[in-house]
């Protein structure tokens, strides 16, 4: 990954879902043509495990460098190397989930493990999609902690998804990150210190790249902390409110090519 040292910006870093593509989980033609045009490098920095950057790379010419699990594991596609990952220790998946299933009568918890690239859930997690080897029941609550995870997931079918969050942050402090990017009471759990922004950092820092010259697009809570460190931070038109409250500048939804239609105008392209 080369930055380009002429101008402020030197990358570009996006969300993915909800923001670069679209409600159908496609890249539309605009923002493909924007990729392929665009004078800096790009970055996705996803909530994503590792085994969901495939749809996404099968639409495009060239895989891109990827943020996952919302800061956890840093990837490079074109070696397929896990260059960073910092997931949550057994000892404190063990002790969260204790003080989960406290706190919330009805909640139901998984965990991304292997970086990512499998998934364990209790059997009251509902699989709405996703089908294969990787992605399995558990056996018992005892598996559930026995290996280090780079994500927590905790789900409840009866909150609200706001309520939900500050429940969970509130229950777990500064013990971990809580975050979440889904429109249901889901949320995401990752290591003390794990967030989209510090595994940008880390990966700007190694290209000599500073947070100022770094414009980043996002959708959810989970993006708070990316598009406050960059230099410039851009909403899409369907972001989160308290995504918006932070954000630079606001540009149109991710079915109106809001990223694409920013950055023809910030690269004159």
């Amino acid at each position: 990954m080369q930055a380009d040292p002429e101008g402020p910006w030197r990358l570009v870093a996006s969300d993915i879902d909800g923001t670069l593509i679209t409600s159908e989980r496609t890249l539309s033609p605009r923002t493909l043509d924007v990729l392929a045009r665009i004078p800096v490098p790009v970055v996705v920095v996803t909530g994503r495990p590792l085994r969901w950057l495939q749809q996404l790379y099968d639409q495009l010419p060239a895989p891109l460098p990827a943020i996952c699990a919302n800061g956890a594991v840093i990837y490079d596609p074109d070696n397929d190397q896990v260059l960073r990952a910092q997931p949550l220790a057994a000892e404190m998946l063990l002790d969260v989930t204790k003080r989960l299933r406290d706190a919330v009568p009805d909640i139901s918890l998984a965990v991304e493990i292997e970086d990512g690239r499998a998934f364990l859930h209790e059997d009251t997690w509902l699989i709405r999609w996703e089908h294969d080897h990787r992605v399995r029941v558990i056996a018992s609550a005892e598996e559930l902690t026995s290996l280090p995870a780079v994500k927590l997931l905790a789900r409840s079918d009866t909150a609200d998804p706001d309520d939900f969050l500050a429940l969970v942050s509130s229950t777990l402090g500064d013990r971990v990150e809580a975050t979440r990017s889904s429109s249901s009471a889901l949320v995401e759990i990752s290591a003390a210190g794990v967030t989209k922004a510090a595994g940008l950092a880390w990966l700007c820092e190694r290209q000599g790249i500073t947070a100022d010259q770094v414009v980043a697009f996002g959708d959810m809570p989970n993006d708070i902390p990316l598009l406050s460190w960059a230099g410039r931070g851009v909403a899409v038109g369907n972001a989160h409110p308290a995504l918006r409250a932070v954000a630079d500048e606001v540009t149109g939804t991710n079915d109106e090519d809001g990223v694409a239609v920013y950055l023809e105008s910030l690269f004159s392209l």
